[in-house]
Formats: structure tokens, C-alpha cells, sequence
């Protein structure tokens, strides 16, 4: 069942441990079938280097698992991947990684500002990557403390948690997204200590907003 999008989520899961994304079996991947809604998500507590696309599980939105042909529980996490497609019928796959800089920023509860123009094309409606209020990992309470986080973004930290990319097209952009996010805080963070803690200034989202592809290219 939906053997491409096992295929898509495995190989992207494998890439974000290899990049240093996530470690330690920590994070959590899925994407959406358009057809028929179901989801495809990674098991709980596997070392991802020995994942393989038989070990994703499948599941429809009301947490039912259909389909687990390894016999693995889907993450934990489930749920917050589950509220995020109600909250943005939009959302087609979900990164949630635990990259060092970004999550330093989730412990600190700090938002990060739109402080390089790339900001435009992470989905953010206030000119930052907001910060969704704690929710103890596993529970209906973390599922439900992100969504007004993931109204205002397509990318956010979890407070005390980590990163969520989330992406209309596939798993790859969810997790570009995901990556860039740690690319931004690790930026930030170099600002603020080159700076001696002053913040750099920041683009404010009207100038994000105005972004477009520039008309004088042409075709014959």
C-alpha cells in the first residue's frame, strides 16, 4: 500500500539522520496519499539507518493504523502529524527534526526573525519562525499546542522540542524546509554573539509578502 510515499519518507528520514537533522532515533517524518487521505509515517524508536520502506506504517486520520507490514508502532508523534493535516488541509508531508540551533532557540521559547530574505519561502505570516507552547511529546496536548503555530507558518519550533517543516508538495521540500529553518537559527546565532546579544535587524513580513518572479525574463 502506497509503496512510492514508503519509498519517499524512508529515503528522506536516512538523509535527515546523515545530515545531522535529527539523531539518536529522534524526529519524525510522514506525507499525505491525495487519493485516499491515509498517511504514511515512520515507526517509533528505529535507528533510520536500518529502516527500510517495509518498516513505514500507514495510517487514515483517525490515528487507525492500517497497514504495518514490519510490525512497528508508528511514532509517538503521530498525533501532531495527524492535527497538523486537520489544521492545514494544505499540508501534504511533515518534517519534525531536532537539529542542535533551531532547538536551542525551542529551549529558549524565542521565535526567530525573517533576518535573510529566504524567510519568504518558508510560509510565515508574521515575518518569523514562531514557537508553539510546550506539550509533553506523545499526548494529545503536544498535538494540540501547535496549531496556532502551524496557522501562522509552514515551519515552527516546538518549545523544549524541536523543528516542524510541513509542505503542499512532498516530503523532500517539507524537509528542505526543516533544514533551512536550522540554517536561519544557526545564522541568528551568530549574529546575536557577534553582536554581543543585539538583535539584527529583520525584514517585516510586508516585504516578505512582496517577493515575485521577476517579469523581464522571457521566453521566445
Amino acid at each position: 500500500m502506497l509503496e512510492n510515499l514508503k519509498k519517499d519518507v524512508c529515503e528522506i528520514a536516512k538523509r535527515a539522520q546523515q545530515t545531522g537533522l535529527c539523531k539518536h532515533k529522534s524526529g519524525n517524518f510522514s506525507a499525505r496519499d491525495q487519493a485516499t487521505g491515509y498517511i504514511v509515517i515512520t515507526p517509533t524508536s528505529v535507528d533510520r539507518e536500518l529502516l527500510t520502506p517495509r518498516d513505514m506504517v500507514v495510517m487514515d486520520k483517525n490515528a487507525c493504523v492500517l497497514e504495518n507490514l514490519s510490525g512497528l508502532k508508528p511514532t509517538s508523534e503521530a498525533l501532531m502529524h495527524l492535527k497538523i493535516y486537520e489544521t492545514r488541509p494544505d499540508a501534504m508531508a511533515i518534517a519534525h527534526t531536532h537539529s542542535v540551533y533551531a532547538t536551542t532557540f525551542a529551549l529558549l521559547n524565542k521565535p526567530i526573525p525573517a533576518i535573510v530574505y529566504e524567510v519568504a519561502n518558508l510560509g510565515v505570516t508574521k515575518g518569523r519562525i514562531p514557537v508553539a507552547p510546550y506539550g509533553r511529546p506523545g499526548t494529545v496536548d503536544l498535538a494540540n499546542s501547535i496549531v496556532n503555530a502551524a496557522k501562522e507558518s509552514e515551519c515552527f519550533l516546538m518549545e523544549k522540542h524541536g523543528v516542524v517543516g510541513f509542505d503542499s508538495r512532498n516530503i523532500y521540500e517539507a524537509y528542505l524546509k526543516a533544514a533551512y529553518v536550522e540554517e536561519l537559527a544557526q545564522l541568528y546565532f551568530n549574529a546575536l554573539a557577534v553582536s554581543g546579544g543585539k538583535e539584527p535587524n529583520a525584514f517585516p513580513q510586508e516585504e516578505l509578502a512582496s517577493w515575485e518572479y521577476p517579469k523581464e525574463i522571457h521566453w521566445k
